[in-house]
């Protein structure tokens, strides 16, 4: 899998989110909701859609596919001014992030994730750091089709 490493600057983001798990996942209707409340969304930055996990400090300690974590379904914007009161914001602070080149639906993503967690990672300069992790969506995405394409951004730091 090809990747790159960039370093993104402070990022604000305005979007819908929930709590959910691997076994509860609510990834569709976070979507559903979302989508077609997007255009209230006041000063976006580009038209790229991002969907973002925040995970607790010890969610990579041991795999439990019931372990909940914060999903976003989410637009960049330049201000957090002015926005929708049902929608909620994040910033995501300036750091390193391993950028992952993904093509095919994303009922497949996990494999590139399995890769990039069990085999990148542990065998490249880098580790894991707290910050949110999320995937871009820009003009090439097409929902669930294999040709669909994204970036996987994995937030890493310095071993």
């Amino acid at each position: 899998m090809e990747y790159r490493i960039e370093t993104m600057p402070e990022t604000k983001f305005v979007g819908q989110k929930a709590l959910m798990s691997l076994t509860d996942n609510k990834t569709v209707a976070i979507w559903r909701n979302f989508m077609p409340k997007r255009s209230e969304i006041q000063n976006q930055l580009g038209t790229e859609l991002y969907s973002i996990e925040v995970y607790s400090s010890v969610y990579f300690k041991g795999f439990d596919p019931a372990k909940r974590f914060e999903k976003w379904a989410a637009v960049a914007v330049e201000s957090l001014d002015g926005q929708p009161e049902e929608m909620h914001h994040l910033v995501i602070p300036e750091g390193k992030y391993a950028v992952f080149a993904y093509k095919g639906s994303s009922a497949e993503a996990g494999k590139a994730y399995q890769y990039i967690f069990r085999e990148w990672l542990p065998s490249s300069e880098y580790e894991l750091d707290h910050r949110p992790h999320f995937a871009v969506m820009g003009e090439k995405y097409k929902n669930n089709d294999p040709e669909s394409e994204e970036e996987l951004w994995v937030p890493v730091k310095g071993r």
